[in-house]
């Protein structure tokens, strides 16, 4: 397979490039295009900051450190990449965390002037990335494209949070990825799909088309029920696709006691890690917060170092949570630990996932926790949100 590009997005403090890496990949993504977005700065923020009101950001955002472990599992995970990346990196990186630069092949500048521009050529320059685009940002000044060949330039305007940017700047710089994503990675899907672990493997892009009965770009919490039944139940699956966290944790259930593998794009296809519950879980890479109440448990999970390696993973301690009640679990962690969780708590009355972003783009910001799996007498359905409160 040919070298998947892996595109930097760099530029200074304050400029812009976690919007415009979220309007970047939600344009990408209504085309069709295969990529994913690798967080490479333990800012806490990822698709979800951009969707939810601000100040439930400000509460949930956790700011991490540039370890050397941090930039050491970054670097393994492109160095190991399956789809194209696009790359949000730190806006002040020391000479250590350019270490990730040299991992990548490509870039986008951002800048607010000319000055800082000239920085970020420089450091392009000196890891031999190939720069696509040099985007100036400006909140005042209108939108304008200075040149478009051999590379794009031009200003960008209104790269605020919380409204993601469309415009013919982005489409172009669009444009030029999906053209450069499609020489390098010629139908992806198809060739995952020789190398999945099992018979069945689910689109769930293709399974959302064939289950909604009214089309959305996204998947709802109210699609869970038609999802389910339309897979056999407890029979071993590979999932392939984007979908939310509670997606994948009610599939991972669906398929219970089989195994149920998962595609990763820094990993390929994996399988959830086994955890063990313990009742006093000693001090480790994964820290938990525990909500006891009267009729349910909240855990919401947090990965110390801002970032897990798999291969850390397998036997980790998790807290023991007692299995006559509910559980909701939450917590900005990947799907395959998710995943891991919902397996290691499972079976109990009912489980629901809590995700920060609401489901659907009309729905209050704080919607509730989704049912993903619950026994016939319990007093919660599956696809349900239920409003329950974090603390």
């Amino acid at each position: 397979m040919p070298v998947l590009p892996a595109i930097a997005i760099g530029g200074p403090p304050h400029s812009g490039k976690s919007v415009l890496t979220y309007s970047l990949t939600q344009l990408l993504r209504t085309q069709g295009v295969d990529h994913y977005v690798l967080r490479a700065c333990p800012d806490g923020e990822g698709d979800w900051s951009n969707e939810i009101k601000a100040e439930s950001v400000r509460v949930l955002r956790y700011k991490g450190q540039f370890s050397p472990s941090f930039v050491a599992k970054v670097c393994k995970a492109l160095a190991g990449r399956h789809l194209p990346l696009l790359v949000d990196v730190g806006g002040r990186p020391t000479l250590e965390q350019e270490a990730i630069f040299d991992c990548c092949t490509h870039a986008i500048l951002l800048a607010p002037n000319e000055t800082a521009m000239t920085e970020w050529r420089v450091l392009a320059a000196r890891h031999q990335l190939v720069v696509l685009a040099e985007l100036y940002s400006s909140l005042t000044e209108p939108e304008a494209i200075f040149a478009e060949y051999p590379l794009l330039q031009g200003r960008i305007h209104g790269l605020e949070r919380h409204r993601p940017v469309q415009s013919q700047l982005l489409a172009r710089l669009a444009w030029n990825l999906k053209t450069l994503f499609g020489l390098a990675a010629v139908d992806l899907p198809a060739y995952h799909d020789t190398l999945a672990p099992t018979e069945l493997v689910v689109d769930l892009t293709r399974m959302k088309k064939a289950v909604q009965a009214i089309p959305s770009e996204r998947w709802r919490p109210a699609d869970l029920p038609a999802a389910l039944a339309y897979l056999p139940a407890a029979t071993p699956l590979a999932l392939y696709g984007r979908g939310p966290n509670w997606l994948y944790a009610a599939l991972t259930i669906h398929a219970w006691p089989a195994p149920c593998y998962q595609f990763d794009a820094r990993l390929g296809w994996v399988e959830p890690p086994i955890l063990q519950p313990t009742p006093t879980p000693p001090v480790g890479p994964l820290a938990f917060t525990h909500h006891h109440r009267q009729d349910h448990d909240w855990l919401e999970a947090q990965i110390v170092d801002s970032y897990l390696d798999y291969s850390e993973a397998d036997h980790l301690s998790i807290p023991t949570v007692a299995v006559e009640q509910g559980l909701v679990l939450g917590g900005k962690i990947p799907h395959w630990l998710l995943t891991a969780l919902v397996r290691a708590y499972w079976p109990r009355p009912w489980l629901a996932i809590y995700q920060p972003q609401a489901p659907q783009p009309e729905a209050s910001a704080n919607a509730g926790p989704v049912v993903v799996a619950a026994a016939p007498t319990a007093i919660f359905q599956v696809g349900q949100q239920v409003d329950l409160a974090r603390a």
